[in-house]
């Protein structure tokens, strides 16, 4: 991995990064013979393909998270006439959905 210390949140766009890299430096390494670059290659590649994983799952669960909290914005603003919480906890709901269908693991 860089020498940057993974502090931050798992990152879709990072982990393809070095998802890709780790394969070009295994595929350097498997033209050259040298298996020192075919082993970090492989471990690269590893640890970005883990941390789109874990970007894509934790995208998922926030989306999940802002559809139940906007739902239950929409229906208390419903039950007590608030039109203005009604329709921004169908916004933020509706946000929720569309986070959930970028973020749904692939089987």
């Amino acid at each position: 991995m860089s020498s940057q210390t993974n502090t931050t949140e798992p990152n879709k766009t990072t982990g393809q990064y070095h998802s890709l890299k780790g394969t070009v430096v295994e595929t350097i390494g498997d033209l050259t013979g040298a298996p020192s670059w075919q082993q970090s290659g492989k471990q690269e590649h590893a640890q970005g393909e883990a941390e789109y994983d874990a970007a894509q799952a934790k995208g998922y669960v926030d989306g999940a998270a802002d559809r139940i909290s906007g739902k239950m914005d929409a229906v208390a603003g419903a039950l007590t006439g608030d039109r203005q919480q009604e329709v921004s906890g169908n916004v933020r709901h509706d946000k929720g959905q569309a986070q959930q269908e970028m973020n749904k693991p692939s089987l």
